[in-house]
Order: structure tokens, then C-alpha cells, then sequence
């Protein structure tokens, strides 16, 4: 009889305590935890006394036999996912896994799980409170990770680039094309086909687009049409070799076509610079037609009176477009305190006389008094008396600016421009002959606009030089030997390299001073000696800054911005505060390549419903 007690005892054990440990029926019957612990506890205390063999009618296991559960690991492409074969497992309180870390059988089955089923029983919102997790055929993935993985897949969004799916997009073709090229692919005609119909179709997703938001709704699933086709290429091709000599030819390619590109575009740009719009070739007809049907009476301008008083303020202005003439003229009289203080001396070429004189007697610019010059008039200024004159009309000179196969160094191509030929750039030169009764005159390029009242330049002090004017020497290409040949020994025994440069397009000279120092001169000297172009290339800064060599007044830098026809990071603070913003470099604003940003600035002192404007169709 004490045997069969012994024996029940045994069965009930061996059967009973692996029901409680692997399912979860008994678990809603027991109400509290408390219940739960002290039936483990008494389990794990039982002893049969006398008799310790093993039975052999279940096989036993012991606490640290227990095994994990069967994991299946299934790989599809990047994603990989954890099934368990197992369909429960317990859970214990916080408090009683510290309290039964050692002797409950339990917690040595959470302990003895998978990584990732281990964190998912112990971060899980209510471990405190369920008795078992069911994972019947479910990825074990950490809920709290989920929302991480949520909340940094949001920033990360939040934070990409504006132009992440273009950049991608791009990246698509590129590899396309590579797996196009080699012969494993090419052997596969599935494949192949397939990767050119996606390299069309994302071609014509991506067009023009620059950012994201330019892309049409369809381009992700482009994207991963074609993400899915390069996957298959990847598969096929698997000579790493071949792939990254294929790359190095490509990126060899690449560069030599960029090369070709910017000396292209640096040709275009010279030639779009020398070229005349449609409609400002259009403006000078019209204005010269209409011009020789007033009568003489009607051809002269008023306050004609003005024209030699030194004590008025006076312009010298020497171009030959008449809107770019015009909105200086417009702008300089638009922040004047006094405008009828004002004389503007244009002067032009014979071409564009009758124009140029038409345009302001139709537009007069209020107040202010307003002489227009034909060059032609300048007898005195003959290749007799100018060198320079005498250079622009001798054959090598001519040659030199208008042959194309001699212009193919892009080093010189920006000084082989046809304007230099005109002598209207070199009359800067001959101020004091040009106005002998006066004392200050200020300079002004035609592609300038004036912004402030200038009239504070005429009262400065310029210490007895006889240039004033702003100068350009915090970029190291505006110093002197960017623009003077120091290996001549006249250039490197008279000026220093390191010298700062200084801009034309807006200089205040000191005529009385020009007068007594024979500045004129000095610059014809140097221009014969510079007859075989050994000294400088042409224009007319480097003859200027050995004409005024040391000769030059320092004005403060917010009288004068420059950069507006090159650069389109100009310090916008730096526009704002000038009194002058300069246009200097081929992006006119009144070519369609000019920076667009900086034409308003200009285009708002052009008047674009005057009838003539109207009629050669220029427009904003």
C-alpha cells in the first residue's frame, strides 16, 4: 500500500508540474501569483524519502535540461525572420524573476531562449500580468524597438535631403547602364530587355527634375521597378573585375565630357556676351528713324548752359547701348537730392548717335542736363596723337580678335572680345581733353546702377592722387599679377605682384590733378612699349592700374559692389549697403543669361511700356 502511495505521488509529479509549466488553462484558474509561487515552491521542495531512483514510466527532465525552443531562420533577400516551432512560453512577474532567478524553471526557460524572444518577454507593455506569449509562426520583434525603429524612420525623413529620390534615381541609371555593358548580362536577353525598358521608364520619370517635389507620383514605383531589375542583374553578373574596369572607363569617359562641356560653355558664353539681343538691335533703328523726322530745332537738348560749370555735378558716361545708358541715367537722377545739379556726358559711336539722342529727348531724365556725343566729333583723337589708336587699326590686331583658329586658348579668350577694338573703352583715358574746363568728373560703366544719392564723392579729399576708387584685392586673382606679365623685367622691376587691384565702372578722378602730373603721358609711354602685347594682355584695367600706379585714392568698399554679371553669391547685405552695384562679367541684364536674381535691380528703371520698347517686343 505504501508503494502505490509512493508511485501516485511519482505520476502526479512527473505529470502535473509539466501541465503547469506548459500551458496556460491552469494558470486562469489560479488567481493570484502568490498561489502560483507557493505551488512551485512546494514542487520544487518535494522529496520521496528513502528512494531516489529514477522512475522510468515518463522520461525525466531536469530543471537544467530544459531546452529552447526551435527556432527556424528563413532569409529573403534582407529580411530576415525568427519562427518558433514552440506554442507557449511563461512569463513571470519582474518581481519574481529576481526572487527566482536561480530556483524557478521558468525563468530558466526565458533565460535559455533566443535573443530575440528574450527581449521581446521582457520589454512586452504587460509582462507583469499574462501568463503566456503565444508566437504561433510570428517574427519576434521587440515592440519597443518598433517604435524606435518608427520614430527614427520619421526623423530621417523629416531630415532627407530635397533631392534623396533624384540622387537615387541617377544612381539607378548609372548601375543600369554599367550592367548593360557586360557580357553577362548581355548573354541574358530577359534580362536585358528588362533593365532597358526600366532605364526608359526612369528617364522619363526623372526629366528635368532638381529636387523631389519635381518628380511625378509614379517615380517610386519606377524606383523599385528598377531596384528589382538591378537585384537580377546583380545576381547574373559576378566579375567584380570586369565592374570596376567598367567603372573606370565610365568615370574616364565622364570627366573628358565634362571637359568638352566647359570649354563649351565658357565659347558660348564669350560669344552670347559679344552678341545684341534681337530687340536692342531692333531699338537703335526705330529711335534713328524717328530721330531724322524732327526738325533741328527739336534735335537739341535743354540747359545746354550747364554743360562747363564746374561747380555742377558731372558724369562721364561712354557706351553705346542705349537702355543700359538709360537705366544708368534713370537710377543716378532717381536717389539724387538735387537733381537739377546733374550733367550726364554720354558719348557714343556714329552708329548709335542719332539713337542715343533720340531716347533722351523722349525720356528726358527730369531735371538734370543731359550732352550726347558722337566720337567722331574728337578730331584731335587721331592714331597720330593715341598709340592705342594706332594699335587697333594694324592687321596683327584684327587678326589676333577675329580669327577663330586663333582663339583657341581658353587662358585668352576672354580678352579676344571685338569690344576692345572700339575706342569708346579707351576714352577713360582722355578725360581732360575730353572736358577741359572742368575740375572732378565721375566715371560710370554702362552697366552699372546707382543706388544712393553719389554727390558725397565730389567734397572727398583724395590726398592728391588722381583716381578714387574701391579696390578688389581680397580675392588673390584682383591683385596685380593676375593681370601684368612679371616675367618681363619692365613689369617686375616697376610694380609690385601682391599690389591690390582696384575696379573701373565707377572712379572719381581728379581732372586738375590729372592735368599737372601729365597722367596721359604716362599712359601713352607705357602703351608703346606694350605694342607687341608682351606687357599685358588687352583692355583697359591693366594699362589703368600702371597709369595710376600709386596715383590711386582707397574709397570705402560699400561706394562700389561688384560681381553681379559672374557670381551669384554676391553678400546680399553687401548689395544692399552700396551706393554702386557693378554687372562686370559676360551675365549682362539685359542678356537672357544674366543672373536672374540680380536683373530686378536693373530692370526696374527701364520703363518696359514705352512705345519703342513695345514695338522691338523687350520685355522684363
Amino acid at each position: 500500500m505504501k508503494v502505490r502511495h509512493i508511485v501516485l505521488g511519482l505520476l502526479s509529479i512527473s505529470v502535473i508540474a509539466p501541465i503547469f509549466l506548459y500551458t496556460d488553462r491552469v494558470g486562469s484558474f489560479v488567481n493570484p501569483s502568490s498561489s502560483r509561487r507557493d505551488f512551485l515552491d512546494d514542487v520544487s521542495a518535494f522529496t520521496v524519502p528513502g528512494d531516489t531512483r529514477h522512475l522510468n514510466v515518463l522520461h525525466q527532465e531536469t530543471s537544467a535540461a530544459l531546452k529552447e525552443p526551435i527556432g527556424v531562420v528563413y532569409s529573403d533577400n534582407s529580411t530576415v525572420t525568427r519562427e518558433h516551432k514552440s506554442a507557449r512560453v511563461l512569463s513571470a512577474t519582474d518581481e519574481e524573476r529576481q526572487q527566482q532567478q536561480l530556483s524557478n524553471p521558468i525563468r530558466q526557460v526565458i533565460d535559455r531562449a533566443p535573443p530575440g524572444l528574450t527581449t521581446a518577454l521582457d520589454s512586452h507593455p504587460n509582462a507583469s500580468d499574462i501568463s503566456a506569449i503565444e508566437l504561433e509562426q510570428q517574427p519576434t520583434q521587440p515592440s519597443g524597438k518598433i517604435v524606435q525603429e518608427h520614430s527614427d524612420n520619421k526623423h530621417d525623413r523629416l531630415t532627407e535631403p530635397a533631392d534623396a529620390q533624384v540622387r537615387h534615381l541617377k544612381d539607378q541609371l548609372i548601375r543600369a547602364k554599367l550592367y548593360l555593358s557586360l557580357p553577362a548580362i548581355k548573354n541574358n536577353p530577359h534580362v536585358t530587355r528588362e533593365l532597358r525598358l526600366r532605364v526608359k521608364e526612369v528617364t522619363r520619370a526623372l526629366g528635368d527634375a532638381t529636387k523631389d517635389s519635381d518628380l511625378p507620383k509614379n517615380a517610386v514605383d519606377k524606383l523599385k521597378a528598377m531596384d528589382q531589375s538591378l537585384e537580377k542583374g546583380k545576381q547574373i553578373q559576378d566579375d567584380c573585375a570586369a565592374v570596376v574596369k567598367k567603372l573606370r572607363a565610365m568615370l574616364h569617359s565622364s570627366e573628358e565630357q565634362l571637359r568638352v562641356h566647359k570649354k563649351q560653355t565658357m565659347f558660348l558664353t564669350q560669344l552670347t556676351a559679344k552678341t545684341l539681343p534681337k530687340g536692342l538691335h531692333c531699338l537703335p533703328l526705330r529711335l534713328t528713324t524717328e530721330y531724322y523726322t524732327l526738325n533741328s530745332s527739336q534735335q537739341n537738348f535743354p540747359n545746354q548752359q550747364k554743360l562747363e560749370d564746374p561747380r555742377l555735378y558731372h558724369y562721364a558716361l561712354f557706351s553705346d547701348n542705349i537702355l543700359a545708358a538709360a537705366v544708368v541715367v534713370n537710377s543716378t537722377i532717381s536717389h539724387a537730392k538735387h537733381p537739377s545739379d546733374h550733367v550726364f556726358h554720354i558719348v557714343t559711336d556714329r552708329l548709335n548717335y542719332a539713337a542715343m539722342r533720340m531716347w533722351f529727348l523722349s525720356n528726358p531724365p527730369g531735371k538734370a542736363t543731359i550732352q550726347v556725343q558722337n566720337i567722331e566729333e574728337f578730331t584731335w583723337l587721331n592714331s597720330s596723337y593715341s598709340p592705342v589708336l594706332k594699335q587697333l587699326g594694324s592687321p596683327s590686331m584684327i587678326d589676333y580678335y577675329f580669327r577663330a583658329h586663333r582663339a583657341s586658348s581658353d587662358s585668352n579668350l576672354k580678352f579676344r572680345n571685338p569690344k576692345y577694338l572700339s575706342i569708346l573703352n579707351h576714352l577713360r583715358f582722355y578725360l581732360p581733353e575730353i572736358f577741359p574746363k572742368l575740375n572732378k568728373v565721375l566715371f560710370l560703366d554702362d552697366d552699372i546702377v546707382v543706388q544712393k544719392d553719389l554727390t558725397g564723392l565730389w567734397s572727398l579729399d583724395l590726398k592728391g592722387n588722381v583716381n578714387g576708387a574701391v579696390e578688389t584685392c581680397g580675392e588673390s586673382f584682383h591683385r596685380f599679377d593676375r593681370y601684368l606679365n612679371f616675367s618681363n623685367p619692365l613689369i617686375s622691376k616697376n610694380f609690385d605682384p601682391h599690389a591690390c587691384g582696384w575696379a573701373y565702372g565707377m572712379n572719381i578722378f581728379d581732372l586738375a590733378e590729372w592735368r599737372r602730373q601729365s597722367i596721359t603721358e604716362v599712359y601713352h609711354r607705357w602703351q608703346r612699349l606694350n605694342r607687341d602685347r608682351q606687357l599685358w594682355k588687352l583692355g583697359t584695367l591693366p594699362p589703368g592700374l600702371i597709369t595710376f600706379w600709386k596715383r590711386t585714392y582707397s574709397l570705402d568698399k560699400s561706394w562700389h559692389v561688384l560681381g553681379l554679371g559672374y557670381n551669384p553669391n554676391v553678400n546680399q547685405r553687401e548689395i544692399d549697403r552700396a551706393a554702386v552695384i557693378h554687372y562686370n562679367g559676360n551675365l549682362k541684364p539685359w542678356l537672357e543669361i544674366g543672373i536672374p536674381k540680380y536683373k530686378i535691380y536693373w530692370a526696374k528703371y527701364v520703363d518696359y511700356e514705352t512705345v519703342y520698347l513695345r514695338e522691338c517686343n523687350i520685355n522684363p
